[in-house]
C-alpha cells in the first residue's frame, strides 16, 4: 500500500534540488550580459541574461545622419540580436540544471517552450 511513498519522497528531493538549482541559475542570467549590433557596429545593445534591455548605444555619425528610418530598423536588429543570445544563453543554462535532474518530459517541455535544443 505504501510502495509509491518511497518514489514520492525521491520526487520531492529532486523537485526542492531543482527549485534551488533554478534559483542560481536567475541569479546567473540576471547578471550575464550580451551584446547584440547591427550597421557594422553602429547599433549596439546590451542585455541581460533575462532578456532585459539594459543599454543601446547608437554612433553619433549615424545619428547626425538624419536618417530616423535606418536609425529604427538597425537598433531593432541590435535588439533583436542581442535577445537572441540572451535566449540561447538561458537556454544552455537551463539544460545545465535539467541534464543533472533527470526529470522525464522536461526535455520535450522546454523545447515546446522555446527554450531548449
Amino acid at each position: 500500500m505504501f510502495k509509491g511513498l518511497g518514489n514520492l519522497g525521491s520526487m520531492m528531493k529532486q523537485a526542492q534540488e531543482m527549485q534551488g538549482r533554478m534559483k542560481e541559475v536567475q541569479q546567473r542570467l540576471e547578471s550575464m550580459r550580451v551584446q547584440g549590433s547591427a550597421g557594422g557596429g553602429m547599433v549596439t545593445v546590451e542585455c541581460s541574461g533575462q532578456q532585459k534591455i539594459l543599454s543601446c548605444r547608437i554612433d553619433p555619425v549615424l545619428v547626425q545622419s538624419g536618417d530616423a528610418e535606418m536609425i529604427e530598423e538597425l537598433t531593432v536588429a541590435a535588439v533583436n540580436q542581442a535577445l537572441d543570445k540572451a535566449k540561447e544563453t538561458a537556454a544552455e543554462e537551463m539544460g545545465r540544471v535539467a541534464g543533472d535532474m533527470n526529470i522525464p518530459g522536461l526535455e520535450d517541455a522546454m523545447s515546446k517552450l522555446g527554450i531548449g535544443g
